[in-house]
């Protein structure tokens, strides 16, 4: 089972993927925006993954995004998950993360759209150190999940893969409540499907 898991960047979908993993040690976790800087930093010379969005022409996005579904493609793990933005936000506008071309190569069963409160991101934002994030308002972070949204539902279409909405649009009643939550339905995804249990 292919599982992609797309959410705004600052989510917290690292500490997401790796509570699914320990819970499931079969699945093969992936992550695109690893796999595209390593490209930009042979290509392009660029060291940190946030430089990216500023300097990638829209060319080499969909460049970078093909060389990287592709080499997904071919990877042979019974069960994947896919750590991905299906929006990506440029000094262009927004650009697909999940394009045709690309969900056509990765081939998702699944695609989970992990949906948060922008004040939420905002804050984890706020308190990662280890990157540069664009400043963001809470309008510009609802436009940015409207496009993800969009997106991930038109690639859907275009591949009869499945998307699931994980509402995490409310206020934590305690630490790591939205991540718990997150981690418990990609779980269930591939238990459903009587994988990796």
């Amino acid at each position: 089972m292919r599982v992609v898991v797309a959410a705004l960047p600052g989510s917290g979908k690292t500490t997401i993927m790796k509570l699914v993993k320990r819970r499931l040690p079969r699945v093969r976790v992936v992550n695109v925006g690893d796999m595209i800087r390593k490209i930009a930093m042979k290509k392009l010379k660029i060291r940190d993954r946030d430089q990216l969005r500023g300097r990638l022409t829209i060319q080499q996005q969909r460049d970078f995004q093909e060389h990287t579904a592709r080499e997904i493609s071919k990877m042979r793990a019974r069960d994947l998950l896919i750590d991905t933005h299906t929006s990506v936000k440029t000094p262009n506008g927004f650009f697909p993360g999940l394009s045709e071309v690309t969900a056509h190569l990765i081939r998702p069963d699944v695609i989970v759209l992990l949906e948060y409160r922008p004040e939420d991101i905002i804050a984890r934002r706020r308190h990662d150190k280890t990157r540069t994030r664009d400043a963001d308002t809470p309008k510009s972070l609802r436009l940015h999940q409207e496009s993800s949204r969009q997106f991930a539902f038109e690639a859907a279409e275009h591949i009869e893969a499945a998307v699931k909405v994980v509402d995490l649009r409310y206020r934590q009643k305690k630490p790591f409540e939205h991540t718990k939550r997150a981690a418990d339905e990609i779980v269930k995804l591939f238990k459903r499907e009587g994988r990796t249990i």
